[in-house]
């Protein structure tokens, strides 16, 4: 239960509604609980009105007897302690029913028409139950589903790193789910619970403690079956939760990767994969069954005998003639038995509920709990940035891996300067762009812009005043000006600015030939599109934003030499006195960079531009000629001429 203490903070948000919803029950409750003593008035009605009918045939026997009238004086003074035992409306009604001189079959008929009212009564209270608890928990599961996804954005890069996306999902969706059951469902019927037992056995004990003793003798024993099932019930639903969400870990993956998967003809691989995991759920899930579906039996059972325990004994009392015992009691005992038939089995279920719930919210704390290593400073600096940056003394190596991926980097960039980062993959030049942004703190060192501590501006500030195409492109399942646009305020919408960005790409003759050109739906992370096209509209997107600092990361590595050499020209065009940042395998000799900087296991080994590194005869130059030969090789592959026509 200390995991649910959570939510708290949501039930006092939603205080009114949980208190009405308790009121309701409350009433709900009341009315229903005024049926059995108005059945037992009624039978015991009958029975009185059966026996008066039969006294005058009997008066005219000589054979009655001073006994046969004390009993009758008995039976009078046992209807009058009946009569103050009931509750104070039922009270009104009976006297207001005596009162009236009416038939025995109007009585009857009254009666019936209350019980009916009093039904209707119970089930307007019932309604309006549920209006206010299980309304309650769906805005609480709105509410929650929020908080859970503002945080998710809170956590930084490394912490999507370690964590699967089926995972992130299962918690959002199934463990949320189950925690509404408990805010909802659970606390209604608990609350139904408590009202109806507090009910029954107030006037249970008020009508006869004794035979309330010997109905409630099997609870003890439904207590500790209750105690002892819910304990294995937690342990299973809690290992049941993390099967659930490794499961959908793996059809999340499935999905993403189906090319992947058809491509390398592993489909049947998967298939097995899935249906191992799956068999692992459901087979915990059948003996979680199995628990329960031996509960709520046993549960019956034990109601079962409180029903037999009570026509038993009161059925001797009455045969007896003790306790002042009569029908119209073991009629109410037995409603109220009746009664509680659903509310005692509903313990198991409540309890089962509440312990998934606990489960399930245990599994959130860990990520709600989790405190981003990124954070906002206490005080931001506000600044616009000019793009003045400098790197001092850079070390970063990767928390989750080990990995050495940055080493003792310096570098400073004036505004308007055009810098290349350049090196082999592994090299460290996309953690410099992730330093940049802040996706990472540096291990040692400091990053500044335009004089100030990153880790002294506010995150968003710096974030939203630097251009960035990453690595890996992702487009949304959007239109293509959807996807250029986004990050834009949504009142700038201008159509101008996205062809142009678009144009700066190189891609917009390609959209216009798209179905509806720019209102095209690109589906899913851009599936729909080449390689070549996702990259353009990935670079059109940071272009629209017109930022004084633009990186670009490896971001023309699927397009054609033809098509890179239109970029280049476009984006020479576009940077002019803007800060730019270009990382890149590839090397760009038609762009006049004010310095590359050449990378090699994380350690700046060669800077200056492209002229006097190729003198310097070094690792660039290495790059370089490897790069020319690449080419050569492509050139050669497309006009059709063999390896050896090449050759040196």
């Amino acid at each position: 239960m200390k995991y649910l203490r959570a939510l708290n903070k949501y039930f006092w948000k939603y205080r009114w509604r949980l208190i009405l919803g308790i009121v309701f029950i409350i009433l709900s409750n009341y009315f229903r609980i005024l049926t059995p003593q108005v059945t037992g008035f009624v039978v015991n009605s009958v029975k009185k009105e059966l026996s008066s009918r039969a006294e005058p045939r009997l008066a005219q026997e000589k054979t009655i007897s001073d006994g046969s009238q004390a009993k009758e004086n008995k039976n009078t003074t046992s209807q009058r302690i009946e009569a103050d035992n009931y509750d104070v409306l039922v009270k009104k009604f009976i006297r207001k029913l005596d009162l009236s001189n009416r038939s025995f079959g109007f009585k009857v008929a009254a009666s019936g028409i209350t019980l009916l009212v009093l039904a209707l009564i119970g089930g307007f209270f019932m309604f309006l139950m549920r209006q206010t608890i299980i309304v309650m928990s769906r805005h609480i599961e709105y509410d929650q589903k929020n908080e859970i996804f503002r945080h998710y954005q809170l956590l930084d890069t490394n912490f999507y790193k370690t964590h699967s996306t089926g995972d992130l999902m299962s918690r959002m969706a199934e463990d949320v789910s189950r925690v509404r059951m408990y805010t909802g469902p659970a606390i209604m019927y608990l609350g139904n619970l408590l009202a109806t037992i507090g009910f029954s056995l107030f006037f249970m004990i008020r009508r006869d403690a004794l035979l309330t003793l010997y109905v409630l003798a099997p609870l003890p024993i439904l207590a500790v079956t209750i105690y002892y099932v819910n304990t294995i019930i937690h342990k299973k639903s809690e290992h049941i939760q993390a099967l659930l969400s490794s499961l959908t870990t793996n059809a999340q993956e499935s999905y993403s990767g189906i090319r992947v998967i058809k491509s390398f003809v592993q489909e049947k691989a998967m298939y097995r994969f899935f249906e191992h995991n799956s068999e692992d759920y459901r087979k915990n899930a059948i003996g979680l069954a199995k628990i329960e579906s031996i509960y709520f039996p046993a549960m019956g059972l034990i109601i079962g005998l409180s029903t037999l325990l009570t026509i038993m004994v009161g059925g001797l009392y009455v045969i007896r003639g003790e306790h002042g015992m009569d029908l119209g009691t073991i009629t109410e005992f037995v409603i109220y038995i009746t009664m509680l038939v659903f509310p005692v089995s509903a313990i198991g279920w409540v309890a089962s509920m509440v312990q998934r719930a606990a489960a399930s919210q245990k599994r959130l704390n860990e990520f709600l709990e989790t405190t981003p290593q990124i954070r906002d400073p206490q005080v931001a600096q506000p600044a616009k940035i000019v793009g003045n940056i400098s790197f001092r003394n850079v070390e970063f190596i990767y928390p989750n891996t080990g990995i050495h991926a940055v080493k003792h980097f310096n570098l400073d960039i004036r505004k308007g300067e055009k810098i290349a980062i350049i090196g082999r993959t592994g090299s460290g030049k996309t953690t410099i762009a992730q330093l940049l942004l802040r996706f990472y703190d540096p291990t040692e060192g400091s990053i500044h812009v335009d004089g100030i501590d990153l880790r002294k501006l506010d995150l968003q500030d710096l974030r939203k005043q630097i251009g960035y195409v990453p690595q890996d492109v992702f487009l949304f399942s959007d239109t293509v000006t959807g996807n250029i646009l986004f990050g834009m305020p949504k009142e700038d919408t201008d159509m101008e600015k996205v062809r142009l960005a678009a144009k700066y790409a190189s891609v917009e003759k390609e959209i216009q030939d798209f179905p509806h050109q720019y209102e095209t739906t690109i589906g899913e992370r851009g599936v729909t599109l080449s390689g070549g096209q996702k990259q353009r509209i990935s670079i059109a997107r940071a272009l629209i934003q017109d930022h004084e600092v633009v990186v670009f990361d490896d971001c023309l590595s699927a397009v054609d030499t033809k098509t890179e050499k239109e970029i280049i020209d476009n984006l020479y065009t576009y940077l002019k006195n803007k800060t730019a940042i270009i990382i890149t395998h590839r090397i760009f000799s038609l762009f006049d960079f004010d310095r590359i900087v050449v990378l090699d296991e994380g350690k700046i080994v060669e800077t200056g531009t492209h002229r006097e590194l190729l003198a310097l005869n070094g690792y660039y130059t290495e790059l370089y000629e490897q790069q020319q030969l690449i080419d050569e090789r492509d050139s050669a592959a497309r006009n059709g001429q063999s390896l050896e026509d090449i050759a040196p």
